[in-house]
């Protein structure tokens, strides 16, 4: 007397397959998640202070990453710039410790 089919013996090994799918789809859809709420917010603000450091000016007002708010008296190189603080006072600072620019000066004249 054989209750079991070979057949139904035969199907009954692979499921294993399918149970590993199941077990590893939560863990893809948390990293789908993480990248969409951690990784890709990252990316963008980082293009932005990327565009911000190479589009500065002569004359913009800007904060440097320290709260220090002064204007741009001139560009140094393309690592620095020289940012008046106060009347007579200039200091050197980097480009990418410069977290916001507050005004935009005007163009220089060719």
């Amino acid at each position: 007397m054989n209750f079991i089919t070979p057949a139904y013996a035969q199907g009954a090994a692979a499921p294993g397959a399918s149970d590993l799918v199941m077990q590893m789809a939560p863990f893809a859809i948390i990293l789908v998640i993480m990248y969409f709420l951690i990784l890709r917010p990252q990316q963008k603000r980082a293009k932005s202070q990327q565009d911000l450091v190479k589009n500065l000016r002569r004359g913009d007002t800007v904060t440097t990453a320290g709260g220090i708010i002064g204007k741009i008296s001139r560009t140094l190189d393309d690592n620095e710039v020289e940012i008046e603080i106060a009347p007579n006072v200039k200091i050197r600072q980097l480009r990418a410790l410069v977290s916001e620019v507050r005004s935009k000066g005007e163009p220089v004249k060719e």
